[in-house]
């Protein structure tokens, strides 16, 4: 939404959530890049954002935000003078050269080790414009956040084949809200580009977001393609004030230590769960659990998880294994699509304790039946 003008360039105005999705992006950029360029055999590191806006918002009350390229930028200009052998490059891209002039006058210094491109014009073009080494010492991270649900795969598909990670915004309930309305040829094409799929078939997902998140992840896996290792996928969901799911912020790589990273950084950003929905104190709701043995329980919210919900997982995993080693508790998190493995042990062991009568060793679990 065009909210005031700052030199002649529109402002948006940035929602709490979005702002929330800022602040998750910068904390995983800056953890992302630390830990690749203290990995000896990583040259560089390359950030992406191609429809950046122009880094300068206004929030509801008609402050300014800053937005994710002018928050990277000035953090990884300050850090890689710590790593004067190791190189960075930046690349950021709207639709409006006005917004990209106003974004570049709030960009660092390029140096010696940093470099920083702009550039006007259709996201998915300039991605398929852009041609860097294909080498495994240089690491990419790609930022990808059309304001409605329109991904080209096309454009996604290099970024996908390398040696890297992708943020891509799905903004489902675009999708939830247009796929059972859409009647004009253009709206249509959208909405099967981005899910590889006929209108028809769209229309069965019907109004949960768990149809089309999962087939963003399918396509996802499927055009990655057998390179030898598995990729990694991990979603999490962004509601407005109005308790509204908006869309998904989903993460893509090809490492388990990206995707481990992503996890505990937004568990971090939503306050220790795994998203801003407010679930106004249900989850502390005691209810019998008629499923298994009659037990007193708490209910588990898909969209909003707590440590609890890490803690009940981890039980009905284990349930009457005596002596489980900590690492194959930790292991079991890590290849979950939200719980974070790291973090959140401390609080884990003490759910687990008080919750299930788990008993805990500095080594192990026992687990009771």
């Amino acid at each position: 939404m065009i909210h005031k003008k700052n030199s002649d360039v529109a402002i948006d105005i940035a929602r709490p959530h979005t702002i929330k999705k800022f602040e998750l992006i910068e904390e995983y950029v800056k953890a992302w890049a630390q830990k690749l360029l203290n990995y000896q055999d990583c040259s560089g590191i390359v950030f992406i954002d191609c429809m950046s806006n122009s880094g300068v918002y206004q929030d509801d009350n008609g402050n300014e935000v800053i937005g994710t390229p002018i928050r990277v930028s000035k953090y990884i200009s300050e850090i890689m003078e710590s790593y004067p052998d190791k190189k960075a490059w930046l690349f950021f891209n709207d639709l409006s050269q006005e917004k990209i002039d106003l974004l570049k006058g709030r960009l660092p210094i390029e140096t010696d080790n940093l470099f920083i491109g702009t550039q006007s014009g259709d996201g998915n073009t300039f991605l398929k414009s852009i041609d860097i080494p294909n080498r495994l010492q240089v690491s990419y991270l790609l930022i990808y956040d059309p304001y409605q649900a329109a991904i080209d795969w096309e454009a996604l598909l290099p970024f996908l084949h390398r040696w890297g990670e992708v943020i891509i915004n799905h903004m489902v309930s675009d999708s939830v809200r247009g796929v059972s309305q859409a009647k004009r040829d253009a709206t249509i094409a959208k909405y099967e580009q981005t899910y590889l799929s006929s209108i028809q078939e769209l229309a069965t997902f019907g109004s949960g977001r768990e149809a089309y998140d999962k087939r963003v992840h399918e396509i996802m896996n499927t055009l990655r393609g057998t390179l030898g290792k598995r990729y990694y996928i991990a979603s999490f969901p962004f509601f407005n004030t109005r308790n509204t799911l908006v869309y998904n912020l989903i993460h893509g790589s090809s490492n388990i230590e990206g995707f481990k990273l992503f996890k505990k950084t937004a568990w971090k950003t939503f306050g220790g769960k795994s998203s801003a929905k407010n679930t106004h104190g249900n989850e502390n709701q005691l209810m019998l659990d008629m499923t298994g043995e009659g037990v007193v329980t708490t209910p588990t919210d898909e969209y909003c998880y707590y440590v609890k919900d890490i803690a009940k997982y981890l039980y009905s995993e284990f349930k009457g294994k005596n002596g489980v080693p900590l690492s194959d508790v930790w292991d079991a998190l890590a290849e979950h699509p939200v719980f974070p493995s790291d973090g959140y042990a401390r609080e884990i062991k003490a759910a687990l304790k008080n919750d299930y009568n788990c008993k805990v060793s500095r080594s192990s679990i026992d687990f009771p039946g």
